[in-house]
């Protein structure tokens, strides 16, 4: 017999803060249609490549749940099998959420989503339409264009002119950028999330200059009619002394606002040998400079997709997060908007030493040898990656993120602010 936790439990545990991880077991493709705010994808044909990094703590609270295909039974027979000790089903998975009056999302990255359009809304953060920015590029305007994507998002499409500078290097990297104060920075994305918080993110950390998120961006611009660049490689530029103590103290001020605290290296001992909570370290570095080195058992998330996938990185909402950078910026200003959403947040401000540090990508905890034998899971063909999306897809993706923020009032488990 299963143990069965009810969505009433769920969302009790959620609203209380207390740990809960609860993993949608049924291929991407198929949570993306629905699931609640705070589950995270878990396919059964990934669990066992993923679920001991995503949820390391194997006396976390489980829940799993499928919609009727017997997937969620597997799962808590492979959790166990894994060492988890705390493992239930959702009762009536999916339908019984529903029909107990859980609020249903649909889509990938919901709650990052949903959060940037509470932002957007609480903020007002400056934006302008793609037309616009078409027209100062043709007037030849003194402006510089950012995409906060991922790099190799960016090179797939992007704004002409644009420069590669992914979330939390905005901050970080903007003075080399854009010097003068009198040039406008504009800010920009696949959809919106992305171009709203890193936007806001540079008015936040109060740069002089004045400050746009492209409204929709790489979708708002192929709406216009407009033609995106295909296979740019401009990356953002090493950032000189005075500019990185500047924006060190820029990204201090709003962390410090938003809540983030700083652990002690005694403090940090203590939390990793601390069975009852749930600690996530991430370094919020680039891919690049993890490569380099980095402290063992932190995980490479760079902070702005840390920021975006809060549910693939974090999925046991209620656990503790430890930041670390080696600038003083991207941790801060990654750990800001963390805070905003409801996670126990804290920088760790000790240098990198050489001696201490290990080299190469990061990779997953579970071998492939000991993987669970089931189907590949189906993919899901985001409406917002590629350049082949039908025109009604990407509009329709955009109506949908308009209405995230009310969705947000009637699910009522989040716990986010905006500073």
């Amino acid at each position: 017999m299963r143990r069965l936790v009810s969505t009433d439990e769920v969302r009790v545990r959620l609203i209380n803060r207390q740990e809960v991880a609860l993993l949608d077991v049924r291929d991407e493709a198929t949570f993306a249609v629905a699931h609640p705010l705070f589950a995270a994808s878990v396919p059964l044909g990934r669990l066992d490549a993923q679920v001991l990094d995503r949820v390391p703590r194997i006396n976390t609270p489980v829940v799993v749940y499928d919609d009727g295909e017997g997937l969620a039974s597997k799962a808590v027979d492979r959790l166990v099998g894994l060492g988890y000790s705390d493992v239930s089903v959702l009762d009536g998975g999916l339908s019984g959420w529903q029909v107990a009056g859980g609020e249903l999302f649909r889509d990938v990255n919901v709650p990052s989503k949903a959060f940037g359009e509470l932002v957007e809304a609480r903020r007002h953060t400056p934006s302008l339409a793609a037309e616009e920015l078409q027209y100062k590029l043709e007037d030849l305007e003194d402006l510089v264009i950012l995409d906060a994507r991922r790099f190799e998002e960016y090179r797939t499409m992007s704004i002409p002119t644009a420069t590669s500078v992914p979330g939390a290097e905005l901050v970080y990297r903007v003075r080399e950028l854009a010097p003068r104060p009198e040039t406008l920075v504009v800010v920009n994305c696949a959809g919106r999330t992305r171009s709203i918080i890193g936007a806001q993110s540079l008015v936040n950390a109060g740069i002089p200059n004045r400050v746009m998120a492209l409204r929709n961006g790489t979708i708002g611009w192929l709406l216009a009619g407009l033609e995106l660049d295909r296979g740019q490689s401009r990356r953002f530029p090493v950032v000189s002394p005075r500019n990185q103590s500047i924006a060190a103290a820029d990204a201090r001020a709003v962390a410090d606002r938003a809540g983030v605290r700083r652990v002690s290296d005694e403090q940090m001992q203590s939390w990793i040998g601390d069975n009852l909570r749930t600690l996530y370290r991430f370094d919020v570095r680039t891919p690049e400079e993890f490569a380099t080195g980095h402290l063992p058992q932190f995980r490479s998330a760079p902070g702005g997709q840390l920021v975006q996938e809060t549910d693939y990185f974090a999925p046991v909402r209620g656990a503790r997060i430890v930041l670390v950078d080696d600038d003083g910026v991207r941790a801060n200003m990654t750990g800001s908007w963390l805070a905003q959403m409801g996670w126990d947040v804290h920088v760790w401000g000790g240098a990198l030493q050489a001696g201490a540090l290990e080299t190469g990508p990061w990779r997953p905890r579970n071998s492939p040898s000991t993987l669970l034998e089931a189907p590949e899971p189906k993919p899901y063909k985001k409406p917002y990656e590629g350049t082949d999306n039908p025109r009604e897809a990407m509009q329709a993706y955009l109506e949908w993120e308009y209405g995230l923020a009310a969705q947000l009032e009637r699910d009522g488990t989040h716990h986010f602010r905006v500073i």
